[in-house]
Formats: C-alpha cells, structure tokens, sequence
C-alpha cells in the first residue's frame, strides 16, 4: 500500500507547474481571442472604406492632415450648383498635355459616372467654378481600355493639368503627390485656402498602394 501511494505523489504535479501550465493556456487563449477581434474590425473598416471610395465618397483623415494650426480654421465652401436635370453627357473634360490624356468627366449625379465606365467624378466634390473647392477624380489603371489614369505615374510637381467647364478652362499645377496604402483610409491634404483638383489611382506596378495627385488653380482661361 505505501508502494502504490509513492508512486501516485510522483505522478501528481506540483501546485507551482499546474499554475504556469493555465497561465500559458489562458495567454494563448486570450492571444486568439484578441487576434480574431482585430482581424474582424480590420475586414469591417476595409470593407466601410471600399464602398465608400467606390460609391463615391471623399473620406478624409482629419488626424493625419498636415496643417497649422492658423489653416486648420476652414473658410466656408461655396456650395457645388448642379444643374436641375441630370445628364449623362459630358459636362467638362480633364485634360493632360504630358501624357496625351483628354478624358471627360460627367454630372455627379449620372448614372454613367462609374469607374468602371469613366473617369470618376468623387460625391462630395466641387466643380471648378467654386471658389476655394475641391474637384475629385479617381480612375483606374493598368491595363484594359477603362484605365484611363494609367500614365499618371509620369506626372511630377509643377506639371500643368486643365480642366475645362462652363466655357472655361482651369489651369492648375500639381503641387504634391504622395502614396496612401491600401488600409482602408484614404487622407486627402490639401490647402483649404486654394481651389484645388484631386486626382486618385492605383499606384504603378504596386497593387498595396494608391497615388494622390494634388493640383491647385493658378488661373482661368
């Protein structure tokens, strides 16, 4: 009998390794736990992001825009007069000497004003006649007769871009261009003192990134 009790203390673990043993299993279990939630919100916030982008929206992240504090009191916009009917006939053209780009943009409004079919003209835009506005436009590129932003990787500061409208033409210089990564948030900065011409794509020869070309107006033709 006392062989059979020795031998069974000898079996048992001692309090201190069951201890360290269900602490390592409750970290691991807490590890997963956490890394589930996380991976669940980061799908949920591409997915918010994606719609919005592809719908239409200019989604801006006001933590990471780059301004004093004096500029980041911002002057009212002038509201974007529409038309009264919508049209799906082109009411403006972007146009790009340095890369033999002329491409027209629609009413924001139309139901041709896709992606897929056009350039985009982003909801939340300003046509070019508000003073102190924003013009948006995303398109794609890489291959296929619809990625008509597909040369924007030659442009560089300085270079001029045009965009006519109403009888006129806008005459704008980029004055930045930077790459956003694919995380689900696309940061517009501009100055809020400018009227401005915004221009948004995938980025050359590298699917984890867009690029965001910024113009401001220098003058009206």
């Amino acid at each position: 009998m006392q062989k059979k009790l020795n031998n069974t203390n000898k079996k048992r673990m001692s309090p201190h390794v069951t201890a360290f043993v269900g602490a390592i299993i409750t970290l691991i279990g807490v590890f997963f736990l956490s890394y589930n939630y996380v991976q669940a919100k980061k799908i949920i916030a591409y997915d918010y992001m994606a719609n919005a982008f592809y719908n239409g929206k200019e989604i801006v992240n006001k933590e990471e825009v780059n301004i004093t504090e004096e500029e980041n009191v911002k002057k009212p916009i002038e509201e974007t007069k529409l038309p009264d009917e919508v049209t799906n006939e082109y009411i403006g053209y972007l146009i790009i000497p340095k890369i033999n780009l002329t491409k027209g943009f629609l009413d924001v409004r139309s139901s041709e004003n896709d992606v897929e079919k056009n350039i985009l003209v982003v909801e939340g835009s300003n046509y070019p006649d508000t003073d102190r506005g924003n013009l948006i436009l995303a398109g794609h590129s890489g291959t296929g007769w619809k990625a008509f932003f597909n040369e924007l990787y030659q442009l560089q500061i300085s270079d001029t871009a045009y965009v006519t409208y109403k009888g006129k033409k806008y005459v704008y210089k980029i004055t930045n261009i930077y790459k956003q990564p694919k995380t689900g948030v696309l940061a517009i900065y501009r100055d809020y003192d400018k009227t401005t011409l915004t221009l948004i794509t995938c980025t050359n020869n590298d699917s984890s990134t867009q690029t965001v070309y910024i113009a401001e107006l220098v003058s009206v033709e």
